[in-house]
């Protein structure tokens, strides 16, 4: 065993080292990335022989031949017991004195305490560095970053392992924290935006908690199993692969201020041609949530999400002072759960949804990517900004005469959707009060948390993990990592540590 003058000797080698390296290199015209790669890999040798140091330093814990905590008395054992710790210079030994109550009882370090030793081998940071991949790029892809940057091995099932236990986490702190402090001050309205995304899964929640499939699988198996009978064995059509999707229900809430326009505005920022600058969202908040079984009940994840979303209001607007905008698109199930959570909100139906359906309806009288559809959608959009959803309905009811059946079935379909939402489609009004109108801000979030880390090339998850990204992926794009990591590491060192004297 190293000395702690041995240890010191070592750093202060590695110290000169680098000066002659550096004067060596400097002489020699050494391309400067390669001086700079050099010295990284001096500077993790340093300071592992520093980290190494530390431990040292702080001897072995040794407090007695006994040690009273939480009640009981220990006894020191004769050996000393040693423990690894894998930090992001490498990896260090840990020897120190550990008591227990008899020979075969489980041992506790007095030394472990003092330092806040992690529970596991791995320290804080290299957790912290590993989920920072992990959050952004595939867990195999992540663990040879670490490795490529810092020389630390850690296999792929421990990265998914350690991501799966912080996501825990992070919804425990979520539900048992109050509410954060914002690092901005509000904006006038509150802006609530709730959306699905389908996650690529291994089969069902159902089947991953060993539980009967729902009436609603059930029948769609069943219609799968009668479209299979006449489909092809070898090749799938467009569209029909084998993947199962869930939904993870995405909400958004921010604050922004108000935003007068007309009905011309708008059809010239959609046409790119914006000539005023929109205020920015502010203190926006992402979160997610899958369906699962707890205790046996089956929590749906859009009852979750939007009770999530009320509690956020509540926080950010407890004396009910600035008004609340919910903008979702035109999703039966989502308006209903709205009426529950959030009654007291404007109601406004995505104008990008709105627009999208015209150009459906466009498609039925003019070929695509004509001039002629272009100025079919933007005279009837320009009629649904001004609030005239009755005209659009009885002008496009008029031209279903004399349809072919399919352009007829989608054109009445169309009809239908703006018939159901007229309630939520108000657009003068909205533009006039300034609200927004375009859910941008859900759609990019549901792009950026799902797709672009959960649905690449091959990529199945199971319900336990998909939930622990999507908590991960959310404190990361909050911007919320920081505190979380602190908040997680306290509550483990009180576990471990809060009873010890």
């Amino acid at each position: 065993m190293m000395t702690r003058e041995d240890i010191l000797n070592k750093a202060d080698d590695i110290v000169s080292e680098l000066h002659g390296f550096v004067e060596l290199k400097a002489k020699s015209a050494e391309r400067a990335d390669l001086v700079e790669r050099g010295l990284l890999d001096k500077l993790l040798t340093l300071g592992a022989a520093l980290m190494q140091a530390y431990f040292e330093f702080a001897g072995d814990g040794d407090v007695g031949p006994t040690w009273e905590q939480d009640g009981e008395v220990r006894r020191r054992l004769d050996d000393f017991r040693r423990r690894s710790y894998h930090s992001i210079f490498g990896v260090c030994e840990v020897e120190r004195c550990v008591y227990s109550v008899g020979e075969r009882q489980k041992t506790h370090a007095p030394l472990d305490a003092k330092l806040g030793l992690p529970e596991g081998e791995h320290s804080y940071v290299l957790e912290d560095f590993l989920e920072r991949f992990c959050v952004k790029n595939a867990f195999g892809d992540s663990v040879q970053s670490l490795k490529d940057l810092f020389g630390r091995c850690v296999s792929k099932r421990t990265a998914e392992r350690l991501n799966q236990e912080f996501g825990q986490q992070i919804a425990a702190i979520r539900e048992q924290t109050e509410a954060q402090p914002l690092e901005e001050p509000e904006a006038e309205i509150l802006v609530a935006s709730v959306d699905g995304k389908g996650v690529p899964m291994c089969g069902t929640v159902e089947q991953k908690r060993g539980l009967p499939e729902t009436p609603n699988q059930k029948h769609r198996r069943k219609k799968r199993q009668q479209k299979a009978e006449h489909q092809s064995k070898h090749r799938l059509p467009p569209g029909h692969g084998k993947t199962h999707k869930q939904m993870a229900w995405i909400s958004a809430v921010y604050s922004i201020d108000t935003f007068q326009r007309t009905a011309d505005e708008v059809l010239d920022e959609l046409n790119g041609q914006r000539t005023k600058q929109h205020p920015r969202p502010v203190n926006k908040r992402l979160r997610a949530q899958l369906t699962d079984y707890v205790e046996g009940q089956r929590v749906n994840g859009q009852d979750k999400i939007f009770d999530d979303v009320a509690s956020q209001i509540r926080d950010r607007d407890p004396a009910s002072q600035k008004q609340v905008v919910c903008l979702m698109d035109g999703q039966r199930s989502l308006w209903d759960r709205q009426a529950n959570f959030l009654p007291g909100a404007i109601r406004i139906l995505d104008i990008f949804h709105v627009s999208e359906k015209l150009w459906d309806a466009a498609y039925c009288f003019h070929s695509k990517c004509s001039q002629a559809a272009d100025a079919f959608v933007e005279h009837y959009l320009r009629l649904l900004l001004e609030g005239k959803v009755e005209t659009v309905l009885r002008s496009l009811r008029a031209k279903l005469r004399g349809l072919k059946s399919t352009k007829r079935k989608k054109l009445k379909a169309v009809i239908r959707y703006y018939d159901n939402n007229q309630q939520t489609m108000q657009y003068d009004e909205y533009l006039a009060s300034g609200y927004p109108i375009g859910s941008g801000v859900i759609e990019g979030g549901c792009r950026h948390l799902v797709k672009d880390r959960m649905e690449r090339t091959g990529m199945r998850w199971q319900i336990d993990g998909a939930q622990a990204m999507l908590n991960t992926r959310t404190a990361y794009l909050n911007e919320e990592w920081d505190d979380m990591i602190e908040t997680r590491i306290q509550r483990e060192q009180v576990r471990l540590y809060a009873l010890s004297t």
